[in-house]
């Protein structure tokens, strides 16, 4: 019966023509994915003192010989110190630092995402626009970023992204590591205004006064007393 069915689907999509599909609009990627072996020219790049600090304690986390294994990380770092974008300077140095191939390095630096491999704004807007903010107007919420900011690239940079985690908080963006969340259109105005002029407004959920990420907007339902102790039979001196 099945082989039936689908033969008389295929018999009135070809008497009827395609159905059409509807699809969203495409966007081109705003990072660069592949390596290059030239970058903006940058001055030579090597950790400062606070970093080379944080670069032992994080390789002092790793059994000896897989120091190799910190290579996130202190690219975490080095992105961090250089403005938030990473050179093939500071690729090189972390490199030579771990002691790896270089290529260990690069291909690391442009498989993840959280890597920037060209020059980016103070402010990075990272828009998420996956299904939940989606439904939620984050194609809205994206419009008016991009519009809201495209007078000044050295101050922003805007991308957008797959899910950065709050889908129950959507639609959100980060600024940097900050998240704001619960978004609508005069929230973006306001935050977007807040950093033009300087300020750095409140991160997380723009609705609900006092509320702790993904807490609900109309107060707690559950968890609102202490929790009660272990059920019978358990011993209390425990």
């Amino acid at each position: 019966m099945a082989l039936i069915r689908n033969l008389s689907f295929l018999k009135n999509v070809a008497q009827t023509g395609l159905r059409s599909v509807s699809t969203s609009s495409l966007r081109s990627s705003d990072h660069l994915f592949v390596h290059r072996d030239k970058d903006p020219d940058t001055d030579k790049f090597e950790f400062d003192a606070a970093n080379l600090k944080r670069a032992e304690a994080i390789i002092g986390i790793y059994p000896e010989g897989f120091e190799s294994g910190a290579i996130m990380p202190l690219l975490d770092l080095a992105q961090r110190q250089h403005d938030g974008w990473l050179p093939l300077k500071a690729m090189n140095y972390v490199a030579d630092y771990l002691k790896v191939p270089k290529m260990r390095v690069y291909e690391v630096a442009t498989f993840y995402t959280m890597y920037i491999r060209q020059p980016i704004g103070k402010y990075h807007l990272q828009v998420c626009t996956t299904t939940p903010c989606m439904l939620r107007g984050a194609n809205e919420v994206y419009d008016e970023v991009k519009k809201l900011t495209a007078d000044d690239p050295k101050l922003f940079t805007v991308t957008e992204v797959e899910c950065l985690g709050a889908c129950v908080n959507a639609p959100m963006f980060a600024v940097n590591d900050d998240y704001y969340e619960d978004l609508q259109i005069e929230d973006v105005r306001h935050i977007i205004s807040e950093l033009k002029a300087g300020r750095k407004p409140p991160p997380g959920p723009a609705k609900g006064s006092g509320r702790l990420c993904c807490e609900p907007a109309g107060g707690l339902t559950s968890l609102t007393a202490a929790p009660t102790g272990p059920g019978f039979g358990c011993r209390s001196d425990l």
